[in-house]
C-alpha cells in the first residue's frame, strides 16, 4: 500500500517496502501532476537518502534513471532540478479510446517503432571524433560545401557499404542527404509515379505525393513485394526487413526484381534496418545485382541517431545531377561538420564497433521480449530490424488497452494503401535500458487485458 511520506525537503507519496522502482513512481507522479515544478531542485542524494533511510547509491540510480527519461536534469556542481516541459502530460485515465494519432507524446512506455535507443548515442566516440576533425580541417572546410556531401565522407561510405553491405558504389555516385524523409521527397520531384509497398509507412508515400508523383500500391506477400504485379516506372521496396511486417524479400523476387530493372523499371531500394539481422548472415543490398537500375537508399537514424538527419543515395549515374539540382533548389545546404564527424567514425572503425555493439544489445532486447509475449499471441517479423508485429483479434481494444498503461506502439492498419488486417508493431529498441524491462510488463499487462473476457 502506498503511504504518504515527507523529508524535509520533499513529500513523496511512496511505500517504502517498493525499493527503487517505487522511489522513481514517485516522483515521476509528483513531477506529472505538477507538485514538483518544473526549475524546481531536488534535495542532494545524500541528504534525500538520509531522510527516506535508504542508500544513497539507491537514489543516485533513480536520479540518473529519471535524467535519461527527461523528467530531471542534472549538470556537475549544480543541484539536480526537475526538467522544463511544454505541457503537462494526461495521466493515462485520460486518454479514452484508441489513439487519433499514431503515437502520444507523453507515454511513459515508449515502444513505437522507428528509432534507436537514443541513450545508447556513442557521445564518447562522436566527441573524439569532433576533436580529431576540428583540430585536422583546413580554413575552407567551413565554406559552403558540395551539395552531395564532402568527398571524404562519400568516400569512407562507399568503402562502408561495399564491405557491409555488397553496394556497388563510387563516391562521385553517392549523394549524403537529410535522412530517408528528404530522399524519398526529391525522389519524388523526379517521377510522375512511384510504386511503393502495400502495407508501408504512409509519412514517406505522402512525402513523395506531395512532391507531385503519383503513387500506386503493389501488394506484399510471405516473399516480399510481389514484382509480377509491378506496373509503374520506378518502385520503392524494403528487400532487407519489409516494413512493417518484417519480411525479406525472397531469392528468386531478388531476381525478379533485377530482371524488373533491366526491362526499363527503376528499383528505390530502402535498406531499413539493414545492419540488424539476428538469426542469420546480413542480407546483402539488391542494388549489387543491377547498380544501373537501382537507387540505393541508407542512413543513420536507427543506427546513431535521427537528429542527425545523415542519410545517403547511391544512385545510378544518369540520376547524380538531376539529384543533386533538385536538393540544391531546394534549399538543401550540407552540415559539414557534422558529415566529417562521420566519414572520422566509419574510416576509424568506431562506426563498426558501434553497429555490432547494437546488433548484440538489440538482439538481447527481441528474445527478452519474445520470451515475456501471453500464449497465443504470435509475433512476425523477428529474424531482423527493431520492430514485430502481433496480429490482435481487436486492434482498437488492444491499442486502448495499451494506452491506458500508458504504452506507445503503432497500428498496423494505417500502413495500408488499400485495405488489410490490423494488429500491432511494436518497436523495442527505442527505451533505454534500464526501462526496457518495466515497459515490456506494461505491454504484457495491456496485451492480457485486451483479451481478457
Amino acid at each position: 500500500m502506498t503511504g504518504s511520506w515527507s523529508s524535509s525537503d520533499l513529500h513523496l507519496d511512496w511505500d517504502p517496502g517498493s525499493g527503487r522502482r517505487g522511489l522513481a513512481e514517485a516522483l515521476r507522479l509528483a513531477i506529472r501532476v505538477g507538485r514538483l515544478a518544473p526549475g524546481t531542485p531536488l534535495p542532494s542524494t545524500r541528504a534525500l537518502a538520509a531522510d527516506l533511510g535508504i542508500a544513497r547509491g539507491t537514489v543516485t540510480r533513480v536520479y540518473n534513471d529519471l535524467a535519461v527519461e527527461g523528467y530531471l536534469r542534472s549538470r556537475q556542481g549544480a543541484p539536480t532540478r526537475v526538467a522544463a516541459r511544454t505541457h503537462t502530460p494526461a495521466e493515462p485515465h485520460e486518454m479514452p479510446g484508441p489513439p487519433t494519432s499514431a503515437w502520444f507524446r507523453d507515454a511513459r512506455w515508449d515502444l513505437f517503432p522507428g528509432r534507436p535507443d537514443l541513450s545508447s548515442f556513442p557521445r564518447a566516440a562522436w566527441a573524439s571524433a569532433a576533436r580529431r576533425t576540428l583540430h585536422s580541417m583546413p580554413a575552407r572546410a567551413f565554406d559552403y560545401g558540395d551539395p552531395a556531401g564532402p568527398a571524404v565522407l562519400r568516400e569512407a561510405l562507399a568503402r562502408y557499404l561495399a564491405r557491409s553491405r555488397g553496394v556497388l558504389a563510387e563516391p562521385d555516385r553517392i549523394v549524403v542527404c537529410g535522412g530517408y524523409s528528404q530522399a524519398i521527397t526529391v525522389l519524388g520531384h523526379l517521377f510522375d509515379e512511384i510504386a511503393f509497398e502495400d502495407p508501408s509507412l504512409p509519412e514517406f508515400r505522402e512525402a513523395a505525393g506531395r512532391a507531385g508523383a503519383k503513387i500506386v500500391p503493389v501488394p506484399v506477400d510471405d516473399d516480399g513485394i510481389v514484382v509480377s504485379e509491378l506496373d509503374s516506372p520506378v518502385a520503392v521496396a524494403t528487400p532487407a526487413h519489409q516494413y512493417p511486417l518484417g519480411v525479406t524479400l525472397a531469392p528468386e523476387r531478388r531476381s525478379a526484381l533485377a530482371g524488373w530493372t533491366a526491362a526499363g523499371g527503376l528499383l528505390i531500394e530502402d535498406d531499413y534496418d539493414g545492419e540488424f539481422r539476428f538469426d542469420r548472415q546480413p542480407v546483402g543490398a539488391v542494388q549489387s545485382l543491377a547498380p544501373d537500375g537501382i537507387v540505393y537508399a541508407g542512413g543513420v537514424s536507427k543506427t546513431l541517431s535521427p537528429a542527425l538527419r545523415i542519410g545517403w543515395l547511391v544512385l545510378p549515374r544518369r540520376l547524380v545531377g538531376p539529384v543533386r539540382e533538385v536538393m540544391f533548389s531546394l534549399g538543401w545546404r550540407t552540415p559539414v561538420l557534422d558529415h566529417l564527424i562521420l566519414a572520422d567514425l566509419l574510416r576509424s572503425g568506431a562506426y563498426d564497433r558501434h553497429v555490432r555493439q547494437r546488433r548484440t544489445a538489440y538482439r538481447r532486447r527481441r528474445d527478452r521480449l519474445l520470451a515475456a509475449l501471453p500464449p497465443g499471441f504470435a509475433p512476425e517479423g523477428i529474424s531482423a530490424g527493431l520492430h514485430l508485429v502481433l496480429r490482435v483479434p481487436d486492434e482498437t481494444a488492444a491499442l486502448r488497452a495499451l494506452r491506458q498503461r500508458s504504452v506507445a506502439v503503432d497500428h498496423l492498419s494505417r500502413y495500408w494503401s488499400t485495405s488489410g488486417p490490423g494488429g500491432l508493431v511494436i518497436g523495442y529498441a527505442t527505451p533505454a535500458e534500464h526501462a526496457f524491462g518495466p515497459a515490456v510488463e506494461a505491454l504484457v499487462d495491456g496485451l492480457l487485458r485486451a483479451v481478457a473476457p
